[in-house]
């Protein structure tokens, strides 16, 4: 079982001339399409940000290819190179549903690939063959199964069934959902996805790119559904990439910190930035979260004030606090409830 955890390894060059390059991809069989589809999305990410190389392992989803994908990128002095740095990527693609045990092994995984890239980053030094990095891909690929094995093993690696459901009736999900969550800076909109997902894992994937992917799945009203959820940064530094981010969004959850009136007037700005850009929208679903309503004594935002806003935008409202959890599963459970009853009618967003 452990053995087929991973599907597929892509190593990607960025090359200065011709771009993304995935110069060693095994299984041999994996379809072009995809390996170029793997490449191109984890360099043009990481360029998409001047360049900042995330420091630990990030997971990206593969929607399209129903796969998903641990990555740790590599950077190295090289004045051949443009800028005198040289980029890659390594990435191993695994199952949607298997998720959860990487996840949960992240902190192990981060040695592994520490060694594994120092040993790589020396072959590219002192001008060593390929094969010598591919051949010491294979053996990372390796130890990372005699590390999950043994992590099994010892009870250490144990799926949430209900966090994530891995099959019903044959499938992975009857329903998979976007949703964009925006608002100011501070507004506890991390805290908030993180108080939803139960803390279960840290899961920051793109921490210097401006957004930040979940996911989650789980069980109502008998079906499995799997939110993919965009935590999208509400520094201005990141204004011109958040149209690439709120494309394709099914759900819409815009938040305010009760206490920060400024926060809560920002909302309509959010509100008409997403819209800019999710055009022919005959319909729309979305909540709109008071957050930290446990800090009542300091409230500067009345709930009549959230409730008007919300009804502007033919939206709930619903205060809630990522301190205490109080509310923030019933958003999202709200929220969830409402997509999967548009499901029958013509898509919500395009």
């Amino acid at each position: 079982m452990t053995q087929t955890l991973i599907n597929a390894i892509v190593y990607t060059e960025f090359d200065d001339t011709i771009g993304p390059n995935p110069i060693f991809v095994e299984p041999s069989t994996l379809p072009e399409n995809i390996q170029m589809l793997v490449a191109i999305k984890t360099i043009t990410l990481l360029s998409g940000d001047q360049g900042i190389i995330p420091d630990s392992l990030i997971i990206l989803p593969f929607p399209s290819i129903k796969l998903k994908g641990l990555v740790k990128y590599i950077e190295r002095e090289d004045r051949t190179r443009r800028g005198n740095i040289a980029q890659s990527a390594i990435t191993f693609l695994f199952k949607e549903s298997d998720d959860a045990i990487f996840y949960k092994s992240m902190e192990h995984l981060n040695k592994l690939f520490a060694e594994s890239v120092r040993r790589i980053i020396e072959f590219e030094n002192h001008g060593m063959p390929k094969e010598k990095i591919f051949n010491e891909l294979r053996l990372l690929r390796e130890s990372i199964i005699v590390m999950l094995k043994e992590l099994r093993t010892k009870a250490l690696i144990k799926p949430d069934l209900r966090a994530f459901p891995e099959k019903k009736n044959g499938k992975a999900v009857d329903f998979r959902f976007k949703l964009v969550v925006c608002g100011d800076p501070y507004v506890g909109k991390t805290s908030t996805i993180l108080r939803f997902t139960d803390n279960a894992f840290n899961r920051v994937y793109l921490p210097t790119m401006g957004v930040q992917i979940s996911d989650k799945s789980f069980l109502i009203n008998n079906y499995v559904s799997e939110l993919i959820i965009w935590d999208i940064a509400g520094h201005n530094k990141f204004e011109t990439m958040r149209k690439h981010f709120y494309h394709g969004a099914d759900g819409i959850i815009l938040i305010y910190d009760i206490t920060n009136k400024s926060s809560f007037e920002s909302i309509k700005n959010w509100y008409k930035d997403i819209m800019k850009y999710l055009q022919n929208i005959k319909s729309k679903a979305g909540i709109l979260i008071g957050n930290k309503s446990d800090l009542k004594s300091e409230r500067k935002v009345t709930k009549q004030m959230g409730l008007e806003l919300a009804r502007k935008f033919n939206f709930e409202l619903i205060e809630a606090s990522a301190l205490t959890g109080k509310n923030i599963e019933y958003a999202f459970y709200k929220l969830n409830k409402h997509l999967i009853k548009l499901k029958s009618t013509p898509r919500m967003i395009n």
